[in-house]
Order: structure tokens, then C-alpha cells, then sequence
């Protein structure tokens, strides 16, 4: 087989092919390379690879035309088959041959991801297994194309049949289609010649083994294919041709069976065993909390996809699949709106789009609008919609907290007191850990409402009068629990400062300043504080990034029996205080500073007659914004949560919120020069060094 294999390797370097499909490899891969990663920016190389995958219908039909097919119009195939080497030897050389040739681009496609990290972040995960689906495909390709120059002696009646066939392959997911938009038997039946969607399945950044079970079937079966077809021909004139005959019927028959078998049980296998996320944000994986649920799961739920399967999300699909795997009670049901179009006015009376889900308990119901499930934002500069965030783990974890539910905790945000509101997102964090929330103000009311979970004073501008701050002490002292968020305003809050007072704890009267470089951000105001573990901060402690906690004050507390105060948030001790902040600019350390460190936020919890009263304090105004928890990619919005989860859980009420996956590619930023020189390089320098250098070998052979 080494003979045979470098005798191809020789003869396809001496004739031209293999340096003109090498090189026009990697000059159709440059321009895409050029256009979706250099000059648009985006780090995902799987975006090129994709727009190129119609190349293997003219290259690979010209690379295998002559594999076999010459050498049967040359005869030169009888001193082959009478070499001491086996038929198996003589096909499985040719394949390495044709392999190692096509695996060239492709090492030099495996450098681009590394370029491409000097300018941003890069996902090594999902671009290497982007560039593996490709060559799975390429190979699977080469493999066909062999056992078509197999059958016959012209080159260019190999070419036309492979390329028939190749790209049958190519557009057979839309015939499947066209065919029948729900599926029947010889849809499913064609569906085994789809050869794209297997490669689509590996640029998502997910690890489909059944993906990798297919490629590797097509090769072998097309390569077994081969072998008997060059049996038979071997054997042809003998009478024992009537008997290796059928053997090699029985032989295709056999493996042919067994590849089906095979696919159909990788495709029937449990995701969980059959599919790896390999993006980074962990996108098709279910987190801990998802998982925790599930296995609490006891009762049958249903989750309708309002959509034809084979037209359904492939991302919310994969996630869909993992939450089936996970618990045998969790059903998933396509409905396709062609056939039942009135289906979801069972559940709501208001309109949904297709890809909209619908949550089904014992108890109730809830729908999920498939426009929940990405976050989007518009790009002014081309007024495009781009999409940020991915959410369909969040929405359907929450939807099946909710059906599953037998009370929904409740909140209150105060208001009239000159209060922050919060923020779009926050409050749809809130509503998505099926928390139902309120804002009240406390003049209308005799006292707090007793279904009360837990009582918001968000950054009040204005003191609280006497008789609010009364009825929020009272509800206190019987159990309730609070989170207070002080701010600065350069005034004495006595009826506000009271309800801290209830927990042994005060407020600095000017804002903390931060000298060390790692714990703040362009500003001393700007504080990255140091994080402590609690139920309150689990899901922000240790995890590599930080909480933004601007223009804060500084948090001081006095032990005092029954009272348990925990630290989550403080500054290091090169954080001093400033009382005068009024046009000073200079932010060193003076004579008069308060030196720290200080906590910037506690958790305390009283000991009272009915049990005990939890408080969650912090001490800047814009911790719980949009725009600051934009700074740190979510992490002061899961210290909302945590915190909020934290009171609640407090009354017996568990909540999970499950935080929107970043789905955003990332923007390179690459200067002009690097542009043109890297384009440069990847569209002519390299694929014209082989197509000069490999025309000037085959030059010089034909004047010998």
C-alpha cells in the first residue's frame, strides 16, 4: 500500500492536478477568508469554509476523474492487480494519496484561526471543528469519486457522474423538501444522501458523533464499494467470477446493512452521549441549575415546537434535545402550523411566530414566543439587526419551573421617594425566574402585603417619611426581608438610614476611591471589588470576571447579638474614603481620607420573634443598570438575581434564572495594512506559489 501510495502522490505532483486543486483550494478560501474575516472582522473561520463548500463539485470530480479510470484505459491496472498487494491495499493507497493532498490546504487553513487570534478573541473550539466538517466532507467526496472512476475507463464520463452525484448530494436537503415539508418514508429514505446538513450540524460549534459516524460511513462504504467493483471486474473471465460475484453482493448487501444500522442507532443514541458543546459560552449545554431541576422533575411535561421539524431552529433544537435526554418525564412534540394552524389558540388568544414554544404541566401552561429566545440590538451604521444573546435555555428552564410551580414568590418595588426604577433587563430577569413583582408606593397602604417575599428600596433620592419607614420596620421585625440600595446625595436620610440602622449598619457619607490599578476600572470611582462566596454571589464568585460597582459608598456595621453579617463585596485596603467630592479632581490619598478597606455590600440576617429577617445591602446607585452590567458581560445582573434568590429562597421559595448566553461572534479589529497584507497572502501569494511551482515540475517533466 506504501508503493501505491507514493507512486499517486508522485503522479498527481507531476501532472498538475494536485497543485491546481491545491492551489485553487486555497485561492476560492482566501477570497471568502479576506471578505468574512479581515475585512468584516468576524473571528468564526466557518463563515469562509461554508461559502466554499460548492468547490468540492468541480474540484474533487477533476482530482478522482483519473484515480482509477486511467489506469483502466491505459490497462495498466492488470500489473497492479497482479502486484503482491491486495485490492484493499491497492484502493486504500489511492484514497491516502488523494487525502494527503487535500489535507495540505487544509493544514494551511488550520494557521488562519491562529492569525486571526493575534487580532481578538478566537473560539479554537468551534473554528477547528468548522474546519474538521470540512474535511469530513472533502474526504467523504474523494471517497465517491474514486468508486465512480472505478466503473469506467473515461476520465471524463468519471467526472460528469461524480459530479452528479456530489451534487445531488449537495441539494438533496432541498428535494427532501420540496418533496414534503413534514417527512414521510422516501424523504427519510433521500435524507441518507444529504451530505450538507451533517457539515451544518458541525459548524454550530456542537460535536455530533452522529455527524462523524456518517462521514466516516460514506468513506468507508464508497471505498468497500471500490474494492468489489474491482473483484468483480478482476474475476471476470474465470468461471469462479460466478461465485465472487456473489460473494461481492453479499458483501455490499452486508455492509451496507450494517452502516444503516450503525447511523440509525448514533442518531437514535441520547444526546448527552452523541453531542459536545464545543462553543465557549457553552451555548447547547444545560447548566447545573437546568439539570438540578430536571432531575427534581416528576410529572409528564410537554413542550410543543410550533414549526415542521425539519425547518426548526437547529441551536433551540440541539438545546430541545438535551432537555428530553435529561429526564425521560420532559417530551418535545413538533406541531407544523401547516397542518394544524389553529393549535396554540388552545393555550393563548394572542398571536405567535413560527419557532414559538409551548410549555405544558399538569398545573398549567405557558407560552414562549420564539422572539424571546435571542437577544438582538440594531446596528446604526447599517441599521442591521444583529443578534447578541441566546436564550433558550433561560426561557424554557423558567417555563418549566412555572408549570411546575405551586406558588409563585412575590416582590415590591417601593416608589415615591424619588426611587431608581429598574431596567428592562432586569425586569425581564425577574418575570423569566417566575417571580411575580409589583411597584408599590407605601402611602397607599396600611402596611406591607403579606404575600410579600421580599421588599426593594432601590436608591431613594428623598428620605422615606416616618410612617413608610414605620411599615417597612414592622415588616421587618416580623420576618420580612429587604434589599436596600443607598446612594449618594450629599444629604442626611434619617428614616432611611433607620431600616440600615435595624441591622447595625451605616453608610459612609462620601465615596470610596480605589489606588490599586486591578480593582478598578479607568476611574478610582469605577470599583472592581473583591468578591466573597455566598448563595448571594455563587454564580459571579470564581469565575474569572468581575462585579462593576461604580460611584459607591462605603458600608460599616457593628456586631450586635442575633445579628449574622456577611461581607460580599469590598474594596482592597488602597481604597480610602472621600467626604468632600465637590470639583476635587485629584484622586490620591490626602490627609483626612478614611482608609479601607470597606464592604460594599452585605448580606445580614436579624434573629427576630417570627424566625429571622434577611437584608441584601449595596451602595451605588448604578450597580443594578443596564448599561454598567453591560460593562462586565451580565455579572452584576446574576448578583441581582443571586441576591433576589437568595431572599426568597429564605421563605421556602426556590427560583432559578437562567442568564442569557452571549451569542455574539466576535469583532476582530485589524488594521488596513494587516488587511491587505493578509489578503494578499491568502488570496495570491500562497496558492499561486503552488500553481507556479506545480506547472514548472510538470513543465520541465514534458521536455524531458
Amino acid at each position: 500500500m506504501t508503493a501505491i501510495y507514493k507512486r499517486e502522490i508522485k503522479a498527481y505532483f507531476h501532472t498538475f492536478i494536485g497543485p491546481l486543486f491545491i492551489g485553487a483550494t486555497l485561492f476560492l478560501l482566501g477570497i471568502y477568508f479576506s471578505v468574512y474575516n479581515l475585512f468584516a472582522g468576524y473571528s468564526y473561520i466557518g463563515y469562509a469554509l461554508s461559502s466554499i463548500v460548492f468547490l468540492f463539485l468541480i474540484t474533487i470530480p477533476i482530482l478522482t476523474m483519473r484515480i482509477l479510470a486511467e489506469e483502466r484505459r491505459q490497462k495498466t491496472d492488470q500489473l497492479i492487480l497482479t502486484a503482491p498487494v491486495s485490492v484493499a491495499g491497492i484502493v486504500g493507497g489511492k484514497f491516502l494519496a488523494l487525502a494527503t493532498i487535500f489535507a495540505i490546504p487544509m493544514g494551511i487553513t488550520c494557521i488562519y484561526p491562529l492569525i486571526l487570534s493575534a487580532f481578538g478573541e478566537v473560539d479554537m473550539g468551534e473554528s477547528y471543528l468548522a474546519i474538521l466538517g470540512f474535511f469530513l466532507y472533502g474526504l467523504s467526496c474523494i471517497a465517491i469519486g474514486i468508486f465512480v472512476s472505478s466503473l469506467t475507463e473515461s476520465q471524463v464520463i468519471s467526472a460528469v457522474l461524480t459530479f452528479g452525484i456530489l451534487f445531488l448530494g449537495y441539494v438533496m436537503s432541498g428535494i427532501t423538501n420540496l418533496i414534503s415539508q413534514s417527512g414521510n418514508w422516501l424523504t427519510r429514505l433521500l435524507s441518507a444522501f444529504d451530505m450538507v446538513t451533517p457539515f451544518d450540524q458541525l459548524l454550530n460549534g456542537s460535536l455530533h458523533v452522529a455527524s462523524l459516524v456518517y462521514y466516516g460511513s460514506v468513506i468507508l462504504l464508497f471505498l468497500i464499494f471500490t474494492v468489489q467493483s474491482i473483484q468483480k471486474r478482476r474475476y471476470q473471465v474465470s468461471v469462479k467470477n460466478l461465485s465472487m460475484s456473489a460473494y461481492s453482493s453479499a458483501v455490499l448487501v452486508i455492509c451496507t446493512a450494517f452502516m444503516v444500522l450503525l447511523n440509525v442507532v448514533a442518531c437514535q443514541l441520547p444526546s448527552r452521549y452523541t453531542e459536545f458543546d464545543i462553543t465557549r459560552d457553552k451555548i447547547y449545554s444545560l447548566s447545573d441549575g437546568t439539570k438540578e431541576l430536571l432531575a427534581s422533575v416528576t410529572e409528564d411535561v410537554t413542550i410543543y415546537v410550533l414549526v415542521n421539524e425539519k425547518q426548526a431552529d437547529t441551536v433551540l433544537d440541539t438545546t430541545l434535545k438535551n432537555y428530553a435526554s435529561e429526564n425521560s418525564h420532559i417530551k418535545v412534540s413538533y406541531v407544523d402550523p401547516a397542518v394544524n394552524p389553529k393549535f396554540f389558540t388552545n393555550y393563548t388568544d394572542a398571536s405567535v411566530t413560527t419557532n414559538s414554544m409551548i410549555v405544558e404541566g399538569s398545573k398549567r401552561s405557558k407560552v414562549i414566543d420564539y422572539s424571546s429566545i435571542y437577544e438582538t440590538e440594531i446596528d446604526y451604521t447599517t441599521y442591521s439587526t444583529n443578534v447578541t444573546g441566546y436564550d433558550g435555555e433561560g426561557q424554557l428552564t423558567s417555563a418549566i419551573e412555572y408549570v411546575l410551580s405551586d406558588q409563585m414568590p412575590k416582590i415590591y418595588l417601593t416608589e415615591g421617594h424619588g426611587e431608581l426604577s429598574l431596567d428592562t433587563s432586569f425586569q425581564n430577569a425577574i418575570e423569566k425566574a417566575n417571580i411575580d413583582y409589583e411597584t408599590i408606593n407605601l402611602m397607599n397602604y396600611g402596611k406591607i402585603p403579606e404575600d410579600a417575599q421580599c421588599v426593594i428600596i432601590n436608591s431613594p433620592t428623598e428620605d422615606l417619611s416616618a410612617d413608610d419607614a414605620e411599615k417597612v420596620l414592622s415588616y421587618m421585625e416580623n420576618g420580612g426581608n429587604v434589599m436596600l440600595i443607598s446612594t449618594y446625595t450629599g444629604k442626611e436620610l434619617t428614616n432611611y438610614n433607620r431600616l440600615l440602622d435595624f441591622y447595625g449598619v451605616s453608610v459612609s457619607r462620601g465615596l470610596v476611591l480605589e489606588e490599586n490599578a486591578e480593582h478598578y476600572y479607568t476611574n478610582p470611582f469605577y470599583l472592581l471589588p473583591e468578591i466573597e462566596y455566598d448563595t448571594a454571589t455563587e454564580d459571579v464568585y470564581g469565575k474569572g470576571g468581575y462585579v462593576f460597582v461604580p460611584f459607591s459608598q462605603g458600608l460599616f456595621y457593628e456586631e450586635q447579638e442575633g445579628i449574622t453579617v456577611t461581607t460580599l463585596l469590598s474594596s482592597t485596603e488602597e481604597s480610602f474614603i472621600r467626604d468632600d467630592i465637590e470639583g476635587n479632581v485629584d484622586y490620591s490619598k490626602q490627609e483626612g481620607d478614611q482608609e479601607g478597606p470597606f464592604a460594599l455590600g452585605l448580606l445580614c440576617r436579624k434573629t427576630v420573634e417570627d424566625g429571622s429577617s434577611t437584608a441584601l445591602i449595596y451602595a451605588s446607585e448604578q450597580l443594578f443598570t443596564k448599561d454598567i452590567d453591560s460593562m462586565v458581560s451580565g455579572n452584576n445582573q446574576k448578583l441581582f438575581m443571586g441576591s433576589l434568590g437568595c431572599m426568597v429562597s429564605e421563605s421556602g421559595v426556590s427560583t432559578i434564572s437562567i442568564p442569557v448566553k452571549d451569542y455574539q461572534v466576535e469583532q476582530l479589529v485589524i488594521s488596513r495594512g494587516n488587511v491587505v497584507l493578509l489578503s494578499l497572502i491568502t488570496i495570491l501569494i500562497l496558492p499561486f506559489a503552488f500553481l507556479i511551482s506545480g506547472f514548472a515540475v510538470w513543465l520541465t517533466r514534458r521536455k524531458r
